[in-house]
């Protein structure tokens, strides 16, 4: 449900100049896979079994991305600066769709179902591109001395983004935590589309 396995691939190249700070936007996409069933509990049951393995688990959807940079580092005084650092990303929604038409009464269970997971990914998204904006802010304009191959300056960067990518792995974890939990967001539409009496899940 989660994407902290997700990679963030930091490619560290030359790039045309760039403005610092400049205006970006991530791509984002859907992908589905099939589940089969015409009941909720059907559709549940196929979830369960086709869906997104994520730490050795099926989830019910997964949110992925693709990061590189286009960044320009600088000989200063001696030392280096990152002038300018443009991020590439490609956001990744993975959600389930029924491989056949339903009936009526399903069908609006599983689209109340489907807007809900959607919306959730959606977080996970948000969650990217915070922390990709999180990365821009320490990249732009970090100098380091004493450094005129810019060799440096990119373990400098890499230590700064560790704990960036960490933090980002938490949060998502956390925000699952509190959907699936009893009573959670996400918890409550899977009562709602098996909705056969089982009660609480």
């Amino acid at each position: 449900m989660n994407s902290a396995v997700a990679r963030v691939l930091l490619a560290l190249f030359l790039s045309t100049p760039a403005v610092a700070h400049a205006e970006w936007q991530a791509v984002e996409q859907v992908r589905t896979y099939a589940i089969t069933g015409t009941t909720g509990m059907e559709l549940y049951q196929s979830i369960g079994e086709r869906g997104p393995e994520v730490r050795g688990s099926r989830a019910i959807a997964f949110t992925d991305f693709k990061l590189t940079w286009s960044r320009k580092y600088e000989p200063k005084n001696g030392g280096c600066v990152l002038a300018s650092a443009r991020p590439n990303l490609v956001i990744t929604y993975m959600l389930p769709k029924p491989a056949k038409k339903l009936p009526a009464p399903v069908k609006t269970k599983w689209e109340t179902f489907f807007a809900g997971v959607q919306a959730h990914e959606r977080v996970h998204g948000d969650f990217i591109k915070d922390m990709v904006r999180q990365i821009e802010e320490v990249s732009v304009g970090l100098t380091v001395a004493d450094d005129p191959n810019c060799k440096k300056i990119r373990k400098e960067l890499t230590r700064r983004l560790g704990p960036i990518s960490k933090a980002k792995g938490k949060q998502d974890s956390d925000f699952d935590r509190t959907e699936l939990k009893s009573g959670g967001n996400v918890r409550k539409l899977v009562v709602d589309l098996v909705n056969d009496g089982l009660g609480p899940l």
